[in-house]
């Protein structure tokens, strides 16, 4: 008696045979999903960024908002990290309220 494989068994062989020597970007990039996946990075990080410095200086988030002359709503979407609405002026501002100054740069794909 041979064992014959089932189904499922044959489809995750052929997929991993298919996805041997690719990357995540590529994978992402091919479901269309890179550039929301790359934004959504991005942001946490720097909403992390953020309130790590806010931690440091011991400056809470009324303090900060004040300090950005907005207002705290503002500032919790801003420290939001599903929240990829951020503009360069709220960012610049945050920084600058820390006493920071942002950095940003296009990089070979």
């Amino acid at each position: 008696m041979g064992s014959a494989c089932s189904p499922q068994t044959v489809e995750k062989t052929q997929m991993k045979k298919r996805n041997i020597g690719r990357d995540f970007d590529d994978f992402l990039s091919e479901q269309g999903m890179l550039e929301e996946a790359t934004a959504l990075a991005v942001k946490r990080v720097i909403a992390w960024q953020i309130e790590q410095e806010m931690t440091a200086q011991k400056i809470t988030k009324t303090a900060m908002a004040k300090k950005m002359h907005t207002s705290r709503a503002s500032l919790n979407r801003l420290l939001d990290e599903s929240d990829t609405s951020l503009t360069l002026t709220t960012l610049a501002g945050a920084a600058a309220a820390l006493g920071r100054r942002i950095k940003i740069e296009l990089a070979a794909a």
